[in-house]
């Protein structure tokens, strides 16, 4: 591997997700992250991000991109990092191109159906090209490399594994103070974007099973109409809120109250919201699938069980509810292992993935 020393490395990040959490998701959220990172240990990172959002997405972002071409050549950029297949039509007019891909969209579309499903494997091929033009393939999870070689073809060896990152200091100050848990009754969390494979409505027939504990879910996306009325017709009105968006502060105050942290999502690339829970001292209770085994090891610091087993999870989900000594030997356990994935450390990872060497000597 090349390795480019320089005071101060100049890299375009390009991304075609919405610049915000409500439409961007996780991968807003680790873009942000990383950048802010990077940023802190002296490198200079420029965000080109899409500036309207109308018309149809697909078109929307490929007129993105066609554009990126002309506003990268208005400066010199050493690095050029295009996240997903953003960033697809640079790959070859710039001498250091990046593909980070956050999640293979080829697995992704296995879990959609209808125009989502159409469009999404549209998608996977353009990421397919990226992926085999870029000089180099980062992506998050050794579950992600796997998927990469099998769903694009590309060489095993040319993907790096760089974690998705999490800024704890924000974190720990927006957590200290919260209360541990609600008087009246053991509450579960489960945030996501709510597409069919984060699989909530798994947890609502676990939830069903579950007596007398109450689940918030924080998040919205295409599937949160029928999540409401999976509420009403399992007859948890009363016990399920679902609560859309919310802002930062309000989301720190949710992981706060909790008791046990949920998300049985059936393909993920990494998921930054187990970061998240893991930052708040919750034990976690997911599904074994994708890469959700090396973020959440189980046993370690939550509860593994079988994709799209109600039963199995509602199980656990007592469990844990039910033996607050086994709630603080994970919660703890996940304390101490969010902080290798603390963004400092992780920036440090990214640029030595892509052979940017500083004198600070972080990589």
């Amino acid at each position: 591997m090349r390795v480019y020393t320089t005071r101060v490395a100049r890299l375009l990040f390009v991304t075609g997700t919405p610049a915000d959490v409500r439409g961007g998701s996780g991968t807003y959220v680790g873009i942000s992250v990383l950048r802010r990172a990077v940023e802190a240990l002296g490198h200079e990172v420029e965000l080109l991000v899409p500036r309207a959002l109308g018309g149809v997405p697909l078109v929307r972002r490929i007129a993105f991109n066609a554009a990126a071409r002309f506003s990268a050549r208005r400066r010199a950029f050493d690095f050029v990092v295009g996240f997903d297949w953003d960033g697809l039509f640079l790959a070859r007019s710039t001498a250091v191109h990046v593909a980070s891909i956050k999640g293979v969209i080829a697995e992704e579309a296995a879990f959609e159906r209808g125009v989502p499903r159409l469009r999404l494997t549209a998608e996977a091929f353009l990421e397919k090209h990226h992926v085999r033009r870029a000089s180099y393939v980062l992506t998050p999870s050794l579950h992600s490399a796997e998927r990469l070689a099998a769903d694009y073809g590309v060489d095993r060896e040319r993907v790096r594994v760089v974690p998705e990152p999490i800024d704890l200091a924000r974190w720990r100050r927006a957590l200290e103070g919260e209360p541990r848990g609600p008087a009246n009754a053991p509450t579960i969390l489960c945030v996501a974007h709510l597409y069919p494979r984060k699989d909530v409505a798994t947890l609502l027939e676990a939830m069903a099973l579950v007596p007398d504990a109450l689940l918030r879910v924080v998040g919205t996306g295409p599937e949160l109409p029928h999540l409401r009325a999976g509420a009403r017709r399992l007859g948890l009105a009363q016990r399920v809120e679902l609560l859309g968006h919310v802002s930062f502060e309000k989301l720190a105050a949710e992981y706060g109250r909790a008791n046990v942290f949920c998300l049985p999502s059936r393909q993920e690339g990494f998921g930054i919201v187990f970061l998240e829970a893991m930052a708040a001292g919750l034990p976690i209770v997911a599904a074994r699938a994708a890469a959700l085994p090396e973020v959440v090891p189980d046993g370690e610091c939550g509860i593994l069980v079988p994709p799209g087993d109600a039963p199995a999870l509602a199980k656990a989900l007592d469990r844990l509810l039910n033996d607050p000594d086994e709630r603080r030997r994970l919660g703890e356990a996940g304390r101490r292992r969010v902080e290798q994935f603390d963004a400092p450390r992780v920036a440090a990872q990214f640029l030595g993935a892509v052979g940017i060497e500083s004198e600070r000597g972080e990589t």
